[in-house]
């Protein structure tokens, strides 16, 4: 929680020095539409996530069984670490610089340079610096996902929905399916024998489809948005 408080130290200064604003640009005070958007793309987030283990169960007959150590202590400590990391980055990539790139080169300029470093962070996060093929295919997963979460920005006026998409999606298969890297969640996936083998279009579906599916869904709704904060650069 530090990192993040200092986080919010500078973002409020690079906000006062530089464009003579406060943290309230990044939409913190709390309204019912904020509300009914954060929840609306939370639940959507979440929903796809989990269908990424549903394909596994009826593709691949794989299934979940609950956590014998799960407990109450458990269940805060992956909330907390997966809200703790997601703020942290959506501070970075949709916070007041982002801002500040929206007001002074446009909105879609600050969308592109936005996406572009969520995309090559994750060569970071994942560990992946020379191998090219991962790296490129996470480059452009990641950073399509950071268009999302940056246009949800710009047409609601409020980082908390970045923040819903982020980790609904993040503690969905992080931690209720346990895939994260805190370890076992809510649900671990049963030993089976033998593997199944699926078809490459089958892997595709299961792999991407979910995440392409939220993609798709979210800017739709985000689309038919007004924007909020298209105004801030709409000479641009």
């Amino acid at each position: 929680m530090v990192g993040i408080l200092v986080q919010l130290i500078v973002s409020a200064l690079l906000l006062y020095l530089l464009q003579k604003k406060s943290l309230e640009v990044l939409g913190f005070r709390i309204t019912k539409q904020r509300l009914q958007d954060f929840f609306l793309f939370l639940l959507l987030s979440a929903f796809f996530a989990a269908s990424y283990f549903g394909l596994r169960y009826v593709f691949g007959n794989e299934f979940w069984v609950l956590n014998p150590d799960f407990n109450g202590s458990l269940l805060m400590e992956g909330i907390l670490w997966n809200l703790k990391s997601v703020v942290y980055e959506e501070l970075i990539f949709r916070g007041a610089i982002f801002y500040i790139l929206i007001v002074r080169l446009g909105w879609k300029y600050a969308l592109a340079l936005s996406s572009i470093a969520f995309g090559i962070y994750h060569w970071f996060s994942y560990e992946l610096w020379g191998q090219p093929f991962q790296m490129a295919i996470v480059f452009l997963i990641t950073g399509l996902m950071g268009v999302v979460y940056a246009y949800s920005y710009l047409k609601t006026g409020t980082i908390y929905t970045a923040i819903a998409l982020h980790f609904g999606w993040n503690f969905t298969r992080g931690f209720l399916f346990s895939e994260g890297a805190i370890g076992k969640g809510v649900w671990v996936v049963q030993a089976q024998e033998p593997a199944v083998t699926v078809s490459y279009a089958v892997f595709f579906l299961i792999q991407w489809m979910p995440m392409l599916s939220l993609m798709g869904v979210a800017m739709y709704l985000l689309y038919r948005k007004k924007a909020v904060l298209g105004m801030v650069s709409s000479e641009k």
